[in-house]
């Protein structure tokens, strides 16, 4: 028997996730067609040695971006054969960082940093107050661009984004 393609086995989970009525870790919205969202809490870790151990810290993994390459190969000099290859254009990550801790992620500032997304064009959603997949995803085009390709806010692009203050010592 040959195995599923990666895309068909990820549907299949997704479909089992939702029939199975699954209430774990991860919040559903309808209007995301039932794409779970992380937990913020699940993600928590002890702070690395070194560092303030009062902040709040993550654990998130960057998947590896691939790009798909065509080029023409000459294999004889008036023939040439089409070839079709991945890329990898980053290698997967392991990010350990710090960020706003639970109790900060108020909906008043999940709405802020919402709207400040928007502003920037990163955002496109309602502003509900809610860390959905949505502003997930523009949470990770935002800090992408900073280097710092994850979902979960981190404190420097709160800072960045005017969320919360910056101390003096930081300036």
């Amino acid at each position: 028997m040959t195995p599923l393609p990666p895309a068909i086995r990820a549907l299949w989970a997704v479909a089992l996730a939702a029939l199975s009525g699954c209430t774990g870790a991860g919040e559903y919205r309808e209007d995301a067609v039932n794409v779970p969202v992380p937990d913020f809490a699940s993600a928590q870790i002890d702070p690395p040695p070194g560092v303030n151990p009062d902040g709040c810290w993550v654990r998130d993994v960057a998947p590896a971006e691939l790009e798909t390459v065509t080029r023409q190969v000459e294999v004889a000099p008036t023939r040439f054969r089409t070839e079709t290859v991945q890329v990898i254009k980053r290698e997967r990550q392991e990010l350990i960082f710090e960020t706003p801790c639970p109790d900060r992620l108020t909906p008043e500032l999940i709405s802020t940093l919402q709207r400040a997304l928007e502003a920037r064009g990163l955002y496109r959603g309602a502003i509900t107050g809610v860390m959905d997949v949505s502003t997930r995803l523009a949470v990770r085009r935002y800090q992408n661009a900073n280097g710092l390709p994850s979902g979960l806010l981190s404190i420097q692009s709160a800072r960045g984004l005017g969320l919360l203050a910056t101390p003096r010592d930081q300036l």
